[in-house]
């Protein structure tokens, strides 16, 4: 069975909304990835993207970035639940910078609930970039809270930062998991006590599926057959070579499935 993949939005991050969708079009993909910005989205930005979203016979697979901070709920976020289901997409992507963990986990029971019904799954992005470091720390916060919608996300690049091992994927309960986001990167880690290093790891040095490091047959290998995947290459590289987006898009889908193809 072939895999379904998404371009996550991440790869092109000078793209607008319209674009997001026509290159997810033009790479063939089976799904898109779409980012939204408060400062530029609208609920006419909403109507439009659904309506050339449903032309292009797009779906999204997800949304990006609900981003819990410390202090009181940000609205935006819950407005982002609601662009989510509007758009149809199946996900929304979500990390947290509240080193509060009860806060936290209370901000994000928020968002399960208010997904609740709606189609869309509120998904916890653990990272070492983040407050939620690790695999472990996304699991209490997931046992915690209740709801449908609640899922946990696997960046391959954080997972392998992070210490992540494959017995720690392959306990993640199956409910739990609606996508993943798998990428290559050198194996050696940035200095981990340097937070511009993990930064500048995670946006600019990614690299395709198969061409670096990291463990990612393990991982493949530790989730279920069927859990689409958002290809996560975010990489300097990558923008330097492929300037036009859509010829970026395509080079995405393309060494993807090469790589995917040779798991069988």
């Amino acid at each position: 069975m072939a895999r379904l993949i998404s371009l996550a939005a991440g790869i092109m991050p000078e793209a607008t909304p319209a674009q997001l969708i026509e290159c997810a079009a033009a790479g063939n993909f089976d799904f898109g990835g779409m980012w939204a910005e408060r400062e530029t989205w609208t609920p006419a930005t909403t109507r439009a993207i659904r309506q050339q979203a449903r032309d292009a016979g797009v779906q999204l697979l997800d949304i990006e970035v609900a981003w819990i901070m410390p202090g009181a709920p940000d609205p935006w976020l819950s407005e982002l639940v609601d662009i989510a289901a509007e758009l149809g997409a199946r996900n929304l992507l979500c990390v947290s910078s509240d080193p509060d963990m009860a806060a936290t986990t209370a901000k994000f029971q928020a968002l399960v609930v208010r997904a609740n019904g709606t189609g869309v799954r509120v998904n916890l992005e653990f990272g070492i970039f983040t407050e939620v470091k690790t695999i472990h720390m996304a699991r209490s916060i997931l046992e915690a809270v209740e709801g449908e919608a609640k899922a946990l996300l696997v960046d391959t690049l954080h997972w392998a930062r992070s210490g992540g091992t494959a017995a720690d994927l392959a306990a993640i309960p199956r409910e739990w998991l609606s996508y993943c986001q798998p990428c290559d990167a050198p194996a050696g880690a940035p200095d981990l006590s340097n937070f511009d290093a993990i930064i500048d790891d995670a946006i600019n040095r990614r690299m395709p599926l198969g061409h670096g490091g990291l463990p990612l047959g393990a991982m493949v290998d530790a989730l279920p057959d069927d859990l689409p995947m958002a290809i996560e290459e975010r990489s300097a590289a990558l923008r330097d070579a492929f300037p036009d987006l859509t010829e970026r898009a395509r080079e995405v889908a393309r060494t993807s499935r090469a790589w995917l193809d040779t798991r069988g």
